[in-house]
């Protein structure tokens, strides 16, 4: 079944006295999530607004795209959870430390 949708995201650049702040703002139509990112100038380094501004604004977009992914997961959790609360699934990864002494 095909499915589309369109999801606005907005990107808010701030810059004060070396530090540069960015917010990126997505808006699904039902929700919105906020990712957040800085990058502060060397005092040293020579002003380059842009260098700050990229910095920050893919610092921001990483956060909101791992905010995501954690949405994502849970919500894949969720649904393979059946009544007894215990996954069907075949459990992956390095067992916890209860499992490997049996507990």
């Amino acid at each position: 079944m095909p499915h589309t949708v369109e999801w606005k995201v907005h990107l808010y650049l701030f810059e004060d006295e070396g530090t540069t702040k960015a917010r990126v703002v997505l808006n699904t139509g039902t929700s919105e999530l906020t990712g957040h990112g800085t990058a502060h100038r060397n005092p040293v380094d020579t002003d380059v607004p842009e260098i700050g501004d990229e910095l920050a604004a893919g610092r921001a977009l990483y956060d909101l795209g791992r905010r995501l992914v954690d949405i994502a997961e849970r919500d894949i959790e969720d649904m393979d959870a059946p009544a007894n609360g215990r996954s069907a699934r075949p459990e992956t990864g390095w067992p916890m430390p209860d499992q490997v002494r049996g507990g």
